[in-house]
């Protein structure tokens, strides 16, 4: 099983200091795969770690934990990893967490380097999506063990209709049909389902590191993120990269 959400930013960058385009230079889909059978253990451990690192937070939104959500990009600033080590502790324990059941970290980007002029945000994430789904079906096909199959579960988008149909054109059709993938992806709820937030807190992460690996010069504040997470986020990975040149 898959779980992905996006990182970064799906519009266009100019710069960290432009009034209107500065959001973030990367783009991408983030998240892990985990072996089905671990899906609904996992996820309840991932609710406890929430509900743990975050009660203040819960108690004061007076509402279930079980539909709460803290969005990644919200989690993972500047200010929260460097003051909290118990984020930084459970962000570890995650990575751990998800190797231990057999699972791997995956995510895929790219340095965004189209005008406002010429950028297209549907272009973009249907690249995005389609070099996720041949990665993980590589992955599948060399590195899982034999007869590995995955399906995929996306956070919400407004353009559910055309990625479904971008995910099955390239799992039935081309020269290379991606085998692999059980059925085309569908999309859920992130506040509904713990191993979505999961993802989501993920994409967060890597959207810090996207952004120092794309423009250093720009985001030194991240740095903080390398230092923390890199290389435990990269050991956890598999087919993994953000392309930034």
């Amino acid at each position: 099983m898959v779980y992905l959400d996006e990182f970064g930013h799906i519009g266009p960058f100019v710069s960290k200091n432009d009034p209107k385009f500065k959001e973030s230079p990367v783009f991408g889909l983030a998240g892990y795969i985990i072996p089905l059978e671990e899906v609904r253990s996992f996820g309840t451990w991932f609710y406890q770690q929430k509900c743990r690192l975050l009660k203040f937070e819960i108690d004061r939104a007076e509402q279930h934990p079980a539909v709460w959500e803290k969005k990644g990009a919200s989690l993972y600033t500047v200010t929260n990893v460097t003051k909290y080590q118990q984020l930084r502790a459970t962000t570890n324990r995650i990575l751990n967490k998800i190797q231990k059941v057999g699972g791997k970290t995956f995510y895929v980007g790219v340095r965004k380097t189209h005008t406002p002029e010429t950028a297209s945000s549907n272009a973009l994430y249907h690249a995005i999506l389609r070099e996720a789904i041949k990665r993980l079906n590589d992955f599948c096909e060399y590195d899982a063990p034999d007869n590995s199959r995955f399906l995929m579960a996306l956070d919400e988008h407004d353009q559910h209709d055309q990625l479904l149909t971008t995910a099955s054109m390239q799992m039935y059709g081309g020269e290379t049909p991606m085998r692999h993938l059980i059925e085309p992806p569908f999309q859920i709820q992130s506040h509904r389902y713990q191993t979505m937030q999961t993802a989501d807190w993920l994409a967060g992460l890597v959207g810090r590191l996207g952004a120092i690996w794309a423009e250093p010069d720009q985001y030194p504040e991240n740095e903080v993120f390398r230092t923390y997470f890199e290389a435990r986020v990269n050991a956890a990975s598999v087919r993994s990269g953000v392309r930034t040149k």
